[in-house]
């Protein structure tokens, strides 16, 4: 059945492509491809003249100076701290000196968890100072801290057919990275499965795909049912080193101790600024980056770059004196570091107006020098934005990929409506993801330039076109 799908939809696809219709929802437009494809055309001398201001002209360098300026100034912004309440302000601030319209907050109640003193020590068979980072959500350890012996893994099947080896252990994850979609559940579920099986606390190798003794650390979830341990994460070395240790028979003993706490929810806000379409205002086209971050480095990456090129993307279209048709609504979601919190309660309260969505995006994977778009929709509406990525050609940078996805989209995204991610040096970005190295230091300003024309680019052509992207 999945098959005989697939081959219906290859067909439609390439019916649209070769009659030259396209079939609208309520099939109100009978535009063909052809004038769809001139329509696009257009805009080359607009895209120009975004490539051109953000990449060669007076807005050069922009977007990593106003980062580098908040980074520097509030520091890391986890959920539920004073810091990322001052960097919102700030940014609403900021949103409002640079004349961009019906700029406002809209509140949300988000986590609030803290670390707190933390430390992990090998006992046996040496005395070793290990790194680590507590994981989102994790509770502490007793004053005393946990001591006990350690049972290592490489799966979650292994760790059930050392069920019995379990109880009353430490275990570490040595799990090897495929990739991060597939790593991540290891971080994620890691203290539950542990917990089932009578261990006393768990330890994961950090999720990233480079490591210099660098403790990556994230969001992790509890179940209810099931007995809540503390968890934190080790570096790629420790977990590689005891996994030897373990092969050679030693006994590991280690002494964990963990102060984080979980508070009550705290207040927050979404940042929301717009360019108000000229014919269609209530139609939107949303970019958009998440302004919280992890209490560890700066930020700057994940997602700092991302925010800041989704600001600087409509600052681009206003300075140009641009107004798309459509909306172009900024978002700036808070607590996305704990699963999309801040923008679920968006999604909740804007979802009746969820027909007028034309594209949502979110960049939230770096912004180094882009590879292309991801994006996710109907085929028709990835062949319009095929052509709108040709645009690009000046900055070489016209690949349309599969999966456009983001936390903060993802909403959007399963309930019908086109989305967008950028998609850039993914091992340049797990190699700090999450990590003390996540500062200014990594970012690099001509490739934030690019970063933000290709932003700028398609979200002004999408919200300008005549139609909306069509669904599904």
């Amino acid at each position: 059945m999945k098959f005989l799908l697939l081959t219906f939809v290859g067909v439609v696809h390439l019916l649209f492509l070769s009659s030259g219709k396209t079939i609208y929802k309520n099939d109100i437009s009978q535009r063909s491809f052809q004038e769809i494809k001139e329509e696009i055309a257009s805009y080359g001398d607009v895209a120009k003249a975004i490539i051109n201001l953000a990449v060669y002209g007076k807005a050069q360098n922009r977007s990593y100076e106003r980062l580098a300026l908040l980074v520097d100034t509030v520091g890391p912004r986890p959920s539920g701290s004073k810091s990322l309440e001052k960097a919102i302000q700030i940014m609403h601030q900021n949103l409002q000196e640079d004349g961009l319209e019906n700029v406002h907050l809209e509140p949300v109640k988000i986590p609030h968890w803290e670390r707190g003193e933390e430390s992990a020590v090998m006992l046996e068979p040496r005395i070793h100072k290990m790194a680590i980072l507590g994981l989102g959500s994790s509770i502490g350890t007793p004053p005393e801290g946990i001591t006990a012996e350690v049972l290592v893994v490489t799966s979650f099947e292994e760790l059930q057919r050392r069920a019995p080896e379990a109880r009353g252990k430490i275990v570490v994850y040595n799990q090897p990275y495929v990739n991060y979609s597939k790593t991540v559940q290891y971080r994620v579920q890691g203290s539950v499965e542990a917990a089932k099986v009578g261990a006393v606390a768990s330890l994961i190798r950090s999720v990233a795909s480079f490591s210099i003794y660098s403790p990556h650390t994230g969001i992790q979830e509890y179940q209810d049912g099931v007995p809540k341990i503390p968890t934190a994460c080790i570096t790629v070395e420790d977990a590689e080193m005891m996994s030897r240790m373990a092969s050679r028979g030693n006994r590991i003993v280690i002494q964990l101790k963990m102060g984080a706490k979980n508070y009550p929810d705290a207040d927050s806000f979404n940042t929301v600024a717009e360019i108000i379409g000229s014919k269609y205002p209530e139609q939107v086209v949303l970019v958009s980056g998440h302004l919280d971050s992890w209490d560890v480095g700066q930020g700057a990456m994940d997602d700092g770059g991302g925010a800041f090129i989704s600001w600087e993307a409509l600052s681009l279209i206003k300075d140009l004196g641009l107004r798309p048709k459509r909306t172009l609504r900024l978002v700036l979601w808070t607590a996305e570091e704990q699963g999309g919190i801040g923008a679920f309660q968006y999604y909740q309260l804007h979802k009746a107006n969820i027909s007028n969505y034309s594209l949502v995006m979110e960049s939230d994977l770096g912004t180094f020098l882009p590879s292309g778009l991801q994006f996710t929709g109907s085929e028709k509406a990835r062949t319009i934005v095929e052509e709108v990525m040709s645009l690009l050609q000046p900055v070489n940078i016209t690949q349309v990929f599969r999966a456009g996805e983001g936390t903060d989209i993802n909403f959007w995204i399963q309930a019908g409506v086109p989305g967008a991610s950028l998609l850039d040096d993914l091992y340049k970005y797990f190699s700090f993801h999450h990590s003390r190295g996540d500062t200014m230091t990594i970012m690099d300003p001509k490739q934030m330039n690019v970063a933000a024309a290709v932003w700028a680019v398609v979200s002004y052509v999408i919200a300008d076109m005549e139609e909306m992207l069509p669904r599904s």
